[in-house]
C-alpha cells in the first residue's frame, strides 16, 4: 500500500441512483452503460422459483471451485481477474458448459437481458456481443459467492484497474476509458448483511497509485475511505443490481449460517462508439 494512503484526500463524486420494482427498464440500462445513472437497483426482478433452482443447481455443481486469486470466495465459471486472455478465454470454454447448467430448463434472465440489450442497441446502429479472442469467447455470466471474512466479505474495490491492464491478448481494455459497467442478479442472499455498498468516489490512476492497487483495483483501505460518504443496497433474491464499476464498491460482512449470498455477475461496456463488449 501507499505511504500516504490516511493523508491523500480522495474527491467525492455524488451518484445519479434510480431504484424499482418489477419490470427491467433497458432504456436505464442504458444510462447506466453512457455513465448518466451510477447505480440501478431492480427490485422483484425475477422470480424466487428461478432464483431458488438456480442456487440450488450451484450448490450441486461440479463445476464449483475456490477461488486462488487473494479473493475468497467460490465460483463456477471464469473471471478474467489477474489472467492473461489465453487463460481467461480457455478457462471461459471449459466453464460454459457449468454456467449454463446452472439454469437448467429455466428462462435465463441473464441471457434475456443480455438479448433484450443487444435488440435496442442495434436500433441505435450499436452492436453488443460477448468478448472473444483466437482462444474462446466469453461466457454470459459467472455465479459468485463471496466468503471473506470481518467487516467485508469483498473488500471495497474499482473494476476498471483490472479492465484498463488486462494485458495483451485482451479487447476490453478499451471499454476502461468508458463505464465499465457491473451487472449483479442476486439468487441468494445472507441472512443479515452481505449488503452492496457503493462509495461516493471514482479514483484516478494516480489515486489507485496512491494507494498500490494500480492494477486490480483492490482493496481498498479503511483509512483511504473513512471521510467518503456511501450508499448501502440491501439485496434480497430476486432482485438486480447495476452499477458503474468505477466507483469504489464491496460487500459487507454476513451473519447466519443458513443461507449463502450468490451473485451471477458480468461485465459490459463500450469499446467504440458503435461497439459494446461483454465479459465476466
Amino acid at each position: 500500500m501507499g505511504t500516504n494512503q490516511a493523508s491523500q484526500k480522495p474527491a467525492i463524486s455524488p451518484p445519479t441512483i434510480r431504484e424499482r420494482t418489477g419490470s427491467i427498464a433497458i432504456a436505464d440500462i442504458i444510462s447506466v452503460l453512457k455513465g448518466e445513472i451510477t447505480a440501478l437497483h431492480i427490485k422483484e426482478a425475477f422470480s424466487t422459483e428461478i432464483a431458488e433452482e438456480i442456487t440450488a443447481n450451484f450448490v450441486g455443481s461440479p463445476g464449483l471451485r475456490q477461488r486462488k486469486d487473494g479473493v475468497p470466495g467460490q465460483y463456477v465459471g471464469a473471471s478474467h481477474y489477474r489472467k492473461d486472455a489465453a487463460t481467461y478465454f480457455a478457462e471461459a470454454e471449459t466453464a460454459r458448459p457449468y454456467v449454463d447448467a446452472l439454469f437448467g430448463d429455466l428462462l435465463d434472465p441473464v441471457r434475456a437481458l443480455f438479448d433484450a440489450l443487444k435488440r435496442e442497441l442495434q436500433k441505435q446502429g450499436i452492436e453488443l456481443r460477448l468478448a472473444r479472442s483466437e482462444h474462446g469467447q466469453a461466457n454470459v455470466c459467472r455465479a459468485l459467492s463471496w466468503c471473506g471474512s470481518g467487516t467485508f466479505s469483498l473488500d471495497p474495490h474499482d473494476d476498471v484497474a483490472q479492465v484498463l491492464c488486462a494485458g495483451e491478448g485482451y479487447e476490453i481494455s478499451a471499454v476502461a476509458h468508458n463505464t465499465v459497467a457491473a451487472l449483479n442478479f442476486y439468487p441468494s442472499m445472507a441472512e443479515k448483511g452481505g449488503n452492496l455498498r457503493l462509495w461516493y468516489h471514482k479514483p484516478t490512476v494516480s489515486d489507485r497509485k496512491s494507494q498500490g492497487v494500480e492494477t486490480t483495483g483492490y482493496p481498498y483501505s479503511a483509512a483511504y475511505l473513512q471521510d467518503i460518504p456511501c450508499r448501502e443496497f440491501q439485496l434480497k433474491p430476486g432482485d438486480i443490481a447495476l452499477i458503474d464499476g468505477g466507483f469504489v464498491h464491496g460487500v459487507t460482512g454476513q451473519l447466519g449460517n443458513q443461507k449463502r449470498r450468490l451473485v451471477l455477475n458480468s461485465f459490459f461496456g463500450f469499446a467504440r462508439r458503435d461497439l459494446v463488449l461483454w465479459w465476466t
